[in-house]
């Protein structure tokens, strides 16, 4: 029994059904396949942010407007070369070390790269609205519904209501990832904390193999990309970067809470999440319109109250650093108490920071 043996009755695995089914690949990452994945990922993406730079800034400026937090035109985009050493990465060690885990990974990799292909088009030509959600759609449908049917996070939804939930908590998750990466390092601030922390719980047997070592090159990818987006910035991840992040990261979170830990997949992000959708019904209680870009998620209400952009990530980061802490808190629990003490603690730390942020500096 895991740590949330109390809730059993809501958490606990469904048996499968007695047909033949496809196995979910188990297998504990070891030091060596995370270590690997983040030195590679690592280098391959300074090393294509670097190569594509220049091409970028002739055909992927992003330009300011009144919503922007950034006053000079800056190249957008460098997310390709985030998105394909993470990938690259991950498929060289499965090659290497765990060939079975590449099967059970191919449709969580394959949407990634479709969200990657659609965040690019986006950032060089634009698309519209509804044709762009459908894609998205379309990509977390190709992650969740690929799943086998003893995959399971819950024991008291139908199968075809758990995936339908699961369906629109991915499609939020992907876009609100995109929606958070505002501000120079905000979504390395995020990636980098809860990526490693997924990662180390890899290494616990809390995560299958497969999702621990994207984290791992997830997390080294970002590394990679960091310098190039500290403030103030040579180039912005783009579409092409938050959106397949979102995906990968909503993947990992998924299969961490389906190995009992749900309080821990929901502390990793709590600070994304919470931030996020207060704004959205703050926005939607006012009637506007949501798919438009704005200025008034919580972190960007901080920079126009007198902190600075690095200020700001270094909240932010500190914040996910306590998450993660508390996640770790939530995993090695063995009473149902203390995850709920981890989540309280989580819930208070984020709105201290939502509060802080809304107050003049």
């Amino acid at each position: 029994m895991g740590p949330l043996s109390g809730l059993s009755g809501l958490f606990a695995p469904v048996p499968s059904p007695p047909i033949a089914r496809a196995p979910r690949f188990k297998m504990t990452a070891s030091v060596h396949m995370v270590l690997t994945a983040a030195v590679i990922a690592a280098a391959a993406s300074a090393a294509l942010v670097a190569m594509t730079l220049p091409l970028l800034k002739q055909h992927a400026l992003a330009h300011p407007i009144a919503r922007s937090s950034h006053r000079i035109p800056t190249p957008q985009g460098a997310g390709i070369g985030v998105v394909i050493a993470t990938l690259a990465a991950a498929c060289a060690v499965f090659a290497i070390w765990t060939p079975g885990a590449a099967q059970g990974s191919a449709p969580a990799l394959a949407a990634a790269a479709l969200l990657a292909a659609v965040g690019a088009f986006d950032d060089f030509r634009s698309i519209p609205v509804a044709p762009r959600l459908l894609l998205q759609g379309a990509a977390v449908a190709v992650m969740f519904l690929s799943l086998p049917a003893d995959v399971r996070l819950t024991s008291f939804l139908p199968l075809w209501a758990e995936r339908a939930v699961l369906f629109l908590a991915g499609l939020w998750f992907v876009n609100l990832v995109n929606f958070m990466d505002g501000i120079d390092w905000m979504t390395v601030a995020e990636v980098v904390p809860v990526s490693a922390a997924l990662a180390i719980f890899g290494l616990a047997g809390q995560i299958s193999a497969a999702p621990t070592v994207v984290a791992a090159a997830l997390c080294g990818a970002y590394l990679g990309f960091a310098p190039f987006n500290r403030p103030v910035a040579k180039v912005f991840l783009g579409d092409v970067g938050s959106l397949p992040t979102g995906l990968l990261l909503a993947w990992c979170l998924f299969d961490l809470a389906t190995h009992g830990q749900p309080v821990a997949a929901l502390l990793l992000p709590l600070y994304y999440l919470v931030d996020a959708t207060l704004t959205l019904l703050r926005r939607l209680a006012r009637g506007e319109k949501v798919w438009l870009a704005h200025r008034s998620h919580f972190y960007q209400r901080a920079t126009d109250n007198g902190f600075t952009v690095s200020q700001v990530v270094g909240c932010v980061f500190v914040l996910n650093i306590i998450l993660a802490a508390l996640a770790g808190l939530a995993v090695a629990a063995t009473s149902m108490v203390l995850q709920i003490i981890a989540l309280a603690a989580g819930l208070a730390a984020v709105a201290f920071v939502l509060g802080r942020f809304t107050r003049p500096r």
